[in-house]
């Protein structure tokens, strides 16, 4: 019998050896170091392998959408203009940009540097707008680009109403002066964003000429890589460091969020567990009104997080305040867990036992204690203290993915021995990932939840595990359709360059692929998602779904002859077989 650490060796085997290595940049980016990404990009892609005149057509259209995404700065004739290009000038335009001469592109962001200076003078009315009451406007979304500036000014407005709506849900807006105070914050928040393309930074000061050229690389590495697939991203080392958080779930900090209102900065939230909750006298609505001695009032929000996360020293002091009052507390930079965003368990006495509830945000893993599978068994032997399991309901409705080797090992933990996923590459390369521990740490009746937000690795274990008919499904008429394998280089201690690229896609033991077409529930109870258009359909350039061969007999095909013998003797006669 194989014991639980031989099982993650060949898991990691596989992840490993099949999975490219990272890139390492010296310095900020240089349009001369842009080409080489986007060949690292070609040479990982599953289907995309050269820059052709979709992929050019489609990086305009991408770079001009992460600019103005509501449709609100940009007309259609001015849009049209980059985008609705012939093939030959495409072409041409390739040849520029892989050799480094990125000079189109600089023409875009001189059209974006005029539509910004225009929707500053469309916006100079807002004020006197608002003076006379609360926002009014139709909130749609825009499938199409304005046709004239008049229909420019109507979208404006109907943003600055949405602003207005998520605002008043917490800050008190009836007075003229309050109001026009918010006017002001949705001004500053707006030209936050536009200074990016100003080449300013967050406070309104001219960047320097690498930095203005990193971020410029940036920007069309963004667009490049969404113009490859839905799931393909470039992304910039701050977030990058928000993911590694979100994949990793654990971080370094003082464990305040915080917010921005009228009022100025204030406490969000405060994380359980953190240095921050320790303190005990930090509650979230004081107002955060000095950073180690400087007062917050001048200070942009963002300013503020900078000074908060991009700091060397690990103590730090808040003045803040509550009531009217000011007070002030020191806090010390400690590593923090973050617990409430991986698993809950509860329970319901039934008949001589219980019926157990487990609920999974998402598939993590920080390359230590802090996994999904750990605390799944963890969730498993608490729910046998409080009495006998007679069914176990596996909650994943709210789960976006996560780490494909945690998906492996968590459907692992409900069957004795099979392939969980079987992976498809370019050039149609296929690999096995398998479950090789013939014990189970659960047996027995199993309901997986499911809704049109689950994707990705909680599709595998739905999927995996209804196919072999280990348990039933329940939720939204399908999953969100994620069946995409991305290799990413977030979490690789040694890269400077961070990015995530589609390499293959993924298909459970009987051959089918979640791509698009999601995990289709066994029992449609319908979520509070189930109204929304939302899935791997929705997105701009999805993969196209496919199937391949079950792997419920598993021939071993992808494995190393010198192991092939010892599996045949102790991992294929406990295969999980098919359950109806």
């Amino acid at each position: 019998m194989m014991t639980r650490p031989a099982r993650t060796f060949f898991t990691i085997l596989l992840l490993i050896f099949f999975l490219p290595m990272g890139l390492k940049a010296e310095g900020p980016l240089q349009e001369r170091h842009v080409p080489e990404v986007m060949e690292r990009f070609f040479r990982y892609h599953v289907e995309k392998k050269s820059l052709t005149p979709q992929i050019v057509k489609r990086c305009f259209a991408m770079y001009i959408a992460h600019f103005d995404p509501d449709k609100c700065y940009m007309l259609k004739e001015e849009v049209a203009a980059f985008i609705s290009i012939s093939d030959g000038k495409a072409k041409k335009i390739a040849r520029r940009m892989q050799q480094g001469d990125f000079s189109d592109f600089h023409e875009v962001d001189v059209a974006l540097q005029r539509a910004i200076i225009r929707s500053r003078e469309l916006r100079e009315d807002l004020g006197d707008w608002v003076s006379q009451g609360s926002p009014n406007a139709h909130i749609k979304p825009y499938t199409d680009y304005a046709a004239g500036k008049g229909e420019l000014k109507m979208r404006t407005r109907a943003k600055l109403t949405r602003f207005f709506t998520q605002h008043q849900r917490h800050t008190p807006l009836q007075t003229k002066e309050r109001r026009m105070r918010l006017v002001g914050l949705f001004e500053e928040k707006i030209q936050e964003k536009e200074q990016v393309y100003l080449h300013q930074d967050t406070e309104g000061d001219s960047l320097d000429a690498a930095a203005k050229e990193n971020n410029f690389c940036v920007r069309i590495l963004k667009a490049f890589a969404k113009s490859l697939d839905a799931h393909s991203s470039y992304f910039s080392e701050e977030e990058a460091k928000d993911m590694r958080l979100h994949l990793e779930k654990q971080f370094e900090g003082f464990g305040i969020v915080l917010g921005e209102s009228i009022d100025g900065v204030f406490i969000a939230k405060v994380i359980p567990g953190s240095p921050a909750e320790k303190n005990g006298n930090i509650f979230a609505k004081d107002q955060v009104v000095e950073v180690d001695g400087d007062a917050t009032r001048q200070m942009s929000f963002t300013h503020v997080l900078d000074r908060l996360k991009k700091r060397s020293d690990p103590r730090l002091v808040l003045g803040l305040k509550r009531r009217g009052a000011v007070f002030y507390v020191e806090l010390e930079k400690a590593p923090i867990v973050m617990d409430q965003e991986r698993i809950s368990t509860k329970y319901s006495p039934f008949g001589s036992g219980i019926i157990g509830a487990i609920t999974l945000r998402s598939f993590y893993d920080n390359g230590g204690d802090v996994t999904s599978e750990k605390d799944i068994k963890k969730a498993l032997q608490a729910l046998r203290e409080k009495g006998d399991i007679k069914g176990l309901i596996l909650d994943l409705r709210e789960n976006g993915g996560g780490f494909l080797s945690q998906a492996v090992k968590v459907a692992s933990l409900f069957i004795s021995s099979g392939v969980v996923v079987i992976s498809k590459y370019g050039q149609n390369e296929m690999h096995y990932l398998r479950s090789i521990d013939p014990r189970k740490s659960y047996e027995g009746p199993l309901l997986i939840l499911t809704s049109k937000i689950s994707a990705s690795a909680a599709e595998i274990v739905a999927q995996a595990l209804q196919d072999y008919g280990g348990a039933l499904v329940a939720g939204d008429t399908r999953s969100f359709g994620k069946g995409a394998i991305q290799y990413q280089t977030i979490t690789a201690p040694e890269t400077d360059i961070f990015f995530k690229v589609t390499i293959g896609k993924y298909y459970t033991v009987s051959g089918r692929t979640t791509q698009m077409r999601g995990v289709i529930a066994d029992i449609v109870i319908p979520t509070s998602f189930a109204p929304f258009l939302v899935g791997e359909e929705y997105l701009q350039h999805p993969l196209k779904p496919d199937w391949v061969h079950s792997a419920y007999e598993d021939h071993l095909s992808d494995v190393d002859p010198r192991v092939k013998g010892w599996l045949k003797q102790n991992y294929t006669p406990y295969v999980q077989k098919k359950l109806t």
